[in-house]
């Protein structure tokens, strides 16, 4: 591990003993220019239909009306709306997400049927969100029958094209995917987007972007938040499920990145405002916030 990456976790597990965590990303691209403030929510891997019984359902009704409480220009989605590909669950989900009040992006997990995503929720998969100055690319990189990862070059092509108009219309850009494209090993999960299947097509153009990107966003482990910040200047972070967590231990286990010792369910407000992310999560229950503030680090 490098020095760098062993003085992250240090200030993590010292900030951790006073509560509230602050993990703030500065962007060199937000330092290039005047950028004006922009918040919205992440949420992900709802799993409605778990267990064949009403308790996701229930979980994610009481989120979502958290969420509409909350200040935030939209709301991104990473994965896994239902569980096991039950597509009578869309509509379960549809009437909570009428409560939050505010627009709802999407994108497929490994447990979303592509063709029941679409009938319910967005014809177009892989999809550009523009906001202000930012463009987020939702990009549908799960498959049903894997927990790992996948980009085509068809899509790798798609992307290329968006940074292009991203660069033209002086836009930040931030990807959206389900699954890690980051390399991932015991104690953690083990699913990523593997060299051959996406990766190393990815990171290339993510570093030709570099100074423009914020960041990219993941859901899938079910591990509270979880990220790494070796590929600099961008973070990666995995984003905590809104109904399950479980802790592996990987601060303890002295797991490259970071692991902060929170595992409720729940949603993360993202602010974005002098030069910096901030990353706040609420625990769907009532309880104490947690702030996280990503340290930009320089390529």
């Amino acid at each position: 591990m490098n020095p760098r990456a062993s003085s992250t976790r240090r200030h993590f597990i010292r900030t951790l003993a006073f509560g509230a965590v602050p993990l703030i990303v500065r962007p060199a691209c937000l330092a290039a220019g005047a950028r004006g403030e922009l918040s919205f929510i992440v949420v992900t891997d709802t799993h409605l239909g778990r267990k064949d019984d009403a308790g996701a359902e229930k979980l994610w009704l009481k989120t979502a009306a958290k969420i509409s409480k909350e200040p935030g220009a939209f709301v991104l989605h990473l994965g896994d709306v239902v569980d096991g590909g039950r597509e009578e669950q869309y509509p379960k989900y549809l009437e909570g997400r009428k409560l939050i009040g505010k627009p709802v992006h999407e994108v497929p997990g490994n447990h979303d049927p592509v063709e029941a995503f679409q009938k319910h929720l967005r014809a177009e998969v892989d999809t550009a969100l523009e906001h202000e100055w930012l463009r987020v690319l939702l990009i549908n990189n799960a498959h049903r029958d894997s927990h790992e990862g996948f980009i085509t070059p068809e899509q790798i092509a798609w992307v290329t094209k968006q940074c292009e108009l991203a660069v033209q219309k002086d836009q930040l850009i931030l990807f959206a995917m389900h699954v890690p494209v980051h390399t991932n090993v015991n104690p953690d999960r083990g699913w990523y987007v593997k060299p051959a299947n996406g990766q190393t097509d990815f990171y290339a153009l993510m570093q030709k972007h570099a100074t423009r990107t914020l960041a990219v966003f993941h859901g899938h482990f079910h591990n509270g938040l979880r990220g790494w910040d070796d590929h600099a200047p961008v973070h990666e972070v995995c984003f905590p499920s809104a109904l399950y967590n479980q802790d592996r231990a990987l601060e303890a286990k002295k797991a490259p990145g970071f692991n902060p010792v929170e595992f409720r369910p729940g949603f993360t407000c993202v602010t974005i405002r002098d030069g910096a992310i901030e990353l706040k999560f609420h625990a769907s229950a009532a309880g104490e916030v947690l702030k996280k503030e990503l340290a930009r680090k320089q390529g």
